[in-house]
């Protein structure tokens, strides 16, 4: 029998003397608790026990008796702690959704062959009734870089700092809040309210006792750390305050703002002390060097000053980048300016002399942020949704971080020197270790979102189409790539397979229509007409044409035979973003960026009828086999069930907390799959509207298909990689 909550924490509070104890057997007694699946499940579950206490219950592990006694089961130590880091991936996917713990821990834990790994997914396989299963490790493992992703803000987030004990942490956003985090245990703490407008900047003093706001309100608020109330607020600036920083005896603060002027204020008076004046444009950053004595600025004039903080004169430019200056930071040692710009360079200035030491170079876009560690031996760089660690010595990268869905725009390092905590319009934190215990690896596809699939009739294989410019085709049994199919010159939005599956026709933001044979993967022919990008086509069930949707409005009809034009159809009043045929291939639906869908006769070419109902952007379109029945995916955050004829609505399914990207009909036209932004791929029961299953990704997912077999799902998402699932459930979703 299954023993209660209650009674397994009783048991997990003794948990630390089992771990010291010098029995070999106590932690075989531990790891059967900790790895029971039922008992995980059950623990998750309960409202008294959430995935933050299990994850302090496997901090446990970490006793320096458990990772030194030889009489211990290393491999089984092993598995504990992976199990951990797994856990702490997901935490923040957990705290939203309990059910979603068999899905992340299968996905991560996949790619490890320990017997005891291996045998807790096999009683993962048999604990649920209906799941998404992933077929390879797409999702992050643990042992690599990336520790925990923290959620909580509802808008981007700009600005981190830890302060100097390394306890807390805080968040600055343009939700117009700032949050401070236990760093230990990644726990919201509190929630710091006031200003106007987004919060760009945040400094901590010295002590941890204060932290100083900048925000595009124009104003820097002082806030006690402790009672998590407001002290004071500093006025003077006529235009917003991008950063802030705290002079190392904690008495002054110096702000930056888009008034092209820094000011330095008495933190205890509140008062303005001076103003410095000398940029020509917005100050971007504000930098103090170790000993007080001097302030370092960055502005969008594309220069460095230096400052002399007593006299309150300009010291010297620094003169070198070729587009703003977005950040500065300066070594420990002060002898140093490191300085991050816009034109995708890193530059490193000797203080004292004010020349260029070295410039780094490897970022492909502007660089946002920049930090120092501890121990000056390396900095860390962010430009979009990458981090970079470079040897400041040598000035070559050390390594790479990736794994936030948008850009990073703030960096920061905890005071040991072991951690980053990097910031990103996303909305989150994430928390990166510097020196990850491992290497390890997931399946990698494209280089950049991944925007439609199609899966050949046969469902032997799998064309996938990205912003990368390629398509890619895949062997869905053992999920390996077959080719790439190059000749696009912008991004490919859109990819289908003719009904012989011989070959593929590719849609792309250069305007035209690629026709491949999938066989060679050379190029057949190119269909050019649009006027701007097309975003969608799809076959007609005899192959012999194809219908194409475009930005320009328009929805175009072409022999695929001859490769011409046959008509245009015109009515939307936006962007077509998707379109579909009915199975007997007298009719179209358009899903439209004007809020409609419209339904068209194939011949002659005319509109029939349209859906209104979405109240924004109808991304997806997809018809069900009978051909009676339309769903449709909207920004709107919704997917709407519509009958054909008469053309009216049925139903909404609601449950995605974000805009629904794509929507695909399982082949017994039973369930429906929805891909959305807000990470997940769900199931639903067509008939009732019920949420069947859902998968839970680490990025907004922006397609997804489902092979001929109705278990085999393939979703894709903004990062490049391609998820390959399978639908458990027993008969009720397989054909007939």
């Amino acid at each position: 029998m299954a023993k209660s909550p209650t009674y397994q924490r009783a048991h997990l509070a003794a948990l630390p003397n089992l771990v010291k104890s010098k029995n070999p057997g106590d932690l075989e007694k531990y790891f059967q608790l900790l790895t029971d699946f039922d008992f995980l499940s059950e623990k998750n579950q309960h409202p008294d026990y959430g995935v933050d206490a299990l994850i302090a219950d496997y901090n446990l592990i970490n006793h320096h008796e458990v990772e030194n006694n030889p009489d211990y089961n290393q491999e089984k130590v092993k598995a504990l702690k992976l199990i951990q880091g797994a856990l702490l991936l997901s935490a923040h996917i957990l705290c939203q959704d309990k059910t979603q713990l068999a899905e992340q821990l299968w996905g991560r834990l996949l790619s490890f062959n320990l017997p005891d790994i291996q045998a807790m997914l096999s009683q993962i396989e048999t604990s649920k009734t209906a799941w998404l299963r992933l077929l390879t490790p797409s999702l992050t493992p643990p042992g690599g870089s990336l520790l925990r992703t923290l959620t909580g803000h509802s808008h981007s987030v700009h600005a981190v700092a830890i302060t100097p004990d390394g306890k807390q942490m805080i968040s600055a956003s343009y939700d117009k809040t700032l949050k401070v985090w236990n760093l230990e245990t990644a726990q919201q703490v509190s929630t710091l309210t006031g200003h106007k407008d987004w919060v760009n900047a945040v400094a901590v003093t010295p002590d941890s006792k204060l932290v100083i706001s900048a925000s595009r309100d124009n104003t820097l608020k002082v806030w006690n750390l402790e009672t998590a109330q407001q002290v004071s607020t500093l006025t003077g600036h006529s235009k917003g305050v991008n950063a802030v920083a705290v002079t190392p005896d904690g008495k002054q603060v110096i702000s930056a703002s888009a008034d092209k002027t820094l000011k330095v204020w008495n933190l205890e008076t509140a008062q303005q002390v001076y103003t410095l004046t000398g940029h020509s444009k917005g100050v971007n950053a504000v930098a103090v060097t170790p000993d007080g004595k001097q302030v370092i600025s960055a502005s969008w004039d594309n220069t460095i000053k230096v400052w002399n903080l007593e006299t309150a004169q300009q010291v010297s430019t620094l003169i070198g980048h070729s587009d703003e200056v977005n950040a500065v930071a300066v070594t420990p040692d002060g002898k140093q300016v490191i300085s991050a710009s816009s034109d995708s360079t890193l530059k490193v200035w000797n203080l004292e002399t004010t020349q260029e030491v070295s410039t780094l170079t490897g970022h492909s876009y502007g660089v946002k942020a920049v930090t120092v560690t501890p121990d000056g031996k390396q900095v860390i760089s962010d430009s979009r949704d990458i981090l970079k660690v470079w040897n400041l010595e040598t000035a070559q990268e050390v390594s790479t971080l990736t794994g936030h869905s948008s850009g990073v725009n703030a960096v920061a390092v905890t005071p040991d020197g072991k951690q980053v905590i990097s910031a990103s319009s996303d909305n989150t934190l994430k928390v990166w270790n510097l020196e990850p215990a491992q290497e390890v690896s997931t399946l990698t596809s494209h280089s950049y979102g991944v925007k439609a699939v199609a899966v050949t009739p046969d469902g032997k294989q799998v064309i996938s189409a990205s912003w990368d410019k390629t398509l890619r085709v895949w062997n869905l049994e053992t999920v390996q790539q077959v080719s790439t199919l190059i000749g696009h010159t912008s991004w490919v939005n859109a990819v289908a397979v003719t009904p012989d599956g011989k070959q593929v026709i590719s849609a792309s933001w250069d305007k035209t229509l690629r026709v491949w044979n999938l066989e060679t993967a050379q190029q057949v022919s190119t269909l050019t007409g649009h006027s701007d990008g097309v975003r969608a086509m799809a076959f007609t069930p005899d192959g012999k044409q194809v219908i194409s949707a475009s930005l320009d409005k328009t929805l175009k009809v072409w022999n695929l035979e001859t490769a011409q034009e046959v008509s245009t159809l015109t009515g939307h009043s936006n962007w077509v973003n998707d379109v579909a045929v009915t199975p007997d291939g007298k009719q179209v639906i358009s899903a439209s960026s004007d809020s409609t869908l419209k339904v068209w006769n194939l011949e002659p070419a005319q509109e029939v009828s349209t859906l209104t109902g979405h109240n924004h952007w109808v991304n997806a379109v997809a018809v069900t086999p009978d051909g009676k029945q339309v769903i449709s995916a909207s920004l709107d955050k919704t997917l709407k069930v519509w009958n054909l004829e008469p053309a009216q609505q049925i139903s909404t399914l609601t449950g995605h907390s974000d805009g629904v990207n794509a929507v695909a009909v399982n082949p017994n036209g039973k369930q429906v799959i929805s891909a959305s932004t807000d990470n997940t791929l769900k199931v639903w029961n067509l008939e009732t509207g019920e949420v069947l299953a859902t998968f839970t990704g680490e990025y907004p997912l922006s397609y997804c298909d489902i092979a001929p077999d109705g278990v085999t799902i393939i979703a894709c998402d903004s990062s490049g990689q391609m998820h390959f699932l399978r639908l458990e459930g027993g008969n009720e979703f397989c054909d007939g």
